[in-house]
């Protein structure tokens, strides 16, 4: 109980050095405040004249708009930012990675590892690879590594399904432990790579200013109802067939490849004003 304060105290001490949204700052009027955490966040040395009218004049634009509800999402002109938003949320949850975290050491164990050890190995590679993550995320791109996490999480889950299938058979037996404890390793390295973190920096990128709190606050809920589902239906499904529940999650992952391809824009680098004018465009 006391080594999990930690990370929170850390949190709630960071928080003291996070500059205030400099978009907030403007569409609240205070020109002063929004200069010097626009400033602070682009550097001592960085030109953000550009960028600072660029701000004001979509705010501009956004104020003459009337205030948006919840029902105003399902608007056309918002419509492809709620899809992507959403659908990345409904991607990132589905495809199973509650049910294999909750259940790492059922699994490791119905496939014949230590599920102790499997557990340890598992938390111990998800740390490292959430931190290289970090580092990646705007040289790579986001998109990229959506693509290359999503093709992971179809590879991993299609090995956990043949270990139980030899296993549910009898064939290879000796095989089956090696690639269950691969197969969930590939998964959670190729979550923890792109599909963990990315749909919520995406979802705070896509969203228009005036409906980031609607559109956010549904997006976030429909990412904890996923959670709730896999984590209910996971052992049902596990009883149903231990190969078939690994083959269904490898289709929805392959369905978010699809997604990602042919509706998620490439955001790196780019300015919300421009991210909505290529949304838009």
């Amino acid at each position: 109980m006391i080594s999990g304060m930690v990370p929170c105290v850390v949190l709630v001490i960071g928080l003291f050095f996070v500059p205030e949204s400099p978009r907030w700052l403007a569409k609240t009027g205070n020109q002063k405040q929004f200069w010097i955490a626009l400033r602070k966040l682009r550097g001592k040395n960085a030109d953000i004249s550009d960028e600072a009218d660029e701000i004001q004049d979509y705010i501009e634009t956004l104020e003459k708009l009337p205030k948006t509800k919840l029902w105003d999402l399902f608007q056309r002109r918002y419509s492809r930012s709620v899809i992507i938003g959403v659908g990345l949320m409904v991607c990132q949850q589905f495809g199973g990675i509650n049910g294999v975290c909750f259940y790492t050491s059922s699994i490791f164990e119905s496939a014949g590892f230590p599920g102790d050890l499997g557990t340890i190995i598992y938390a111990l590679v998800q740390i490292v690879v959430t931190a290289l993550n970090a580092l990646f995320l705007d040289k790579a791109g986001r998109k990229p590594l959506l693509l290359v996490s999503a093709t992971g999480l179809v590879l991993g889950c299609l090995t956990t399904a043949l270990s139980f299938y030899l296993k549910t058979y009898e064939i290879g037996l000796s095989t089956v432990p090696a690639l269950a404890v691969t197969g969930i390793l590939l998964y959670i390295v190729s979550f923890s790579a792109g599909m963990g973190a990315i749909p919520w920096v995406i979802m705070s990128e896509v969203f228009p200013i005036n409906i980031k709190g609607a559109a956010g606050s549904l997006a976030t809920l429909v990412n904890w109802f996923g959670a709730w589902a896999i984590s209910f239906t996971f052992n049902f499904l596990l009883s149903w067939s231990s190969y078939g529940t690994f083959i269904v999650y490898a289709a929805i992952n392959a369905g978010a490849i699809v997604f990602v391809i042919k509706m998620v824009p490439e955001t790196k680098g780019r300015t919300l004003e421009q991210i909505q004018a290529a949304i838009n465009g």
